[in-house]
């Protein structure tokens, strides 16, 4: 099942999306999935009709998982850590799809990042692995944009990875996803950048969200971003950096300086 945020006239409205690629309609629900469930209205509109949102904003943060695939953490002359090395971005990072991400005026090297997010459906802590399931709402794509300029001067990554706008996600949540062969790509300007598998991780998505949960408590709507494979590289004003993960979909959005 597809669930996509979106608007039509002002409101923002979650909805099922359906049908053939090209052909998508989207049927409004009631109120908020991650609380009331997934009840459909009558309402039904074309998908081209109605403008997508970041699917969820999250309720109290993104966790970012950094250097976990082993050619990522080598292109950029980095040792494959110990321990999963998480980080925080803030809600107000997140934009949805083809919505603009703004270049910060305090760096010249802002890198794309295409990943695989999870989005936890219920409050949880210190969940088994055999548990995972059971807290997982769905999943969607994700594009966790980084300052590498100041990540290379900075004692730790918040302005280098918490910039406004630095966290597109979209197109919409997937809630059924096998995330064990899933393909990663990220296409800039239109050619093919980044193209890895969920398989190539060092930490699954089982894994990483207990690890996670025992660090901190997480809550309905929070997103985990699991890490990206090798290919990352630079923007600039005027380009368009596209992911595309297998099972889910395409999120597109340009790149702007103001």
């Amino acid at each position: 099942m597809r669930i996509a945020r979106f608007v039509v006239d002002s409101d923002p409205l979650y909805g099922v999306v359906e049908g053939e690629t090209g052909s998508e309609e989207i049927t409004v629900i009631h109120g908020d999935p991650f609380f009331n469930g997934v009840e459909r209205t009558s309402v039904r509109h074309k998908l081209e009709d109605v403008r997508l949102l970041a699917p969820i904003i999250p309720r109290s943060k993104v966790i970012g998982v950094g250097r976990n695939f082993v050619e990522h953490a080598r292109e950029l002359g980095n040792e494959v850590p110990a321990q999963p090395l998480l980080f925080l971005k803030p809600n107000t990072a997140v934009v949805g799809p083809n919505d603009p991400v703004v270049l910060p005026d305090f760096s010249e090297e802002v890198s794309f990042e295409a990943e695989l997010c999870v989005v936890i459906g219920r409050i949880c802590k210190d969940v088994p692995e055999d548990r995972v399931d059971d807290v997982i709402f769905g999943y969607t794509c994700g594009n966790d944009l980084t300052a590498r300029d100041v990540q290379k001067t900075d004692l730790q990554w918040t302005r280098a990875k918490g910039f406004d706008t630095s966290a597109p996600l979209g197109p919409w949540i997937e809630t059924e996803l096998d995330t064990e062969d899933v393909q990663i790509q990220a296409r800039l300007n239109g050619e093919l950048r980044q193209d890895g598998n969920t398989s190539q991780m060092i930490r699954g998505v089982r894994e990483l969200v207990s690890i996670v949960s025992q660090a901190f408590t997480l809550l309905p709507g929070d997103v985990i971003m699991t890490g990206t494979p090798a290919g990352v590289g630079l923007v600039s004003p005027g380009d368009r950096i596209e992911v595309d993960i297998e099972g889910i979909g395409r999120l597109s959005n340009p790149i702007v300086r103001r």
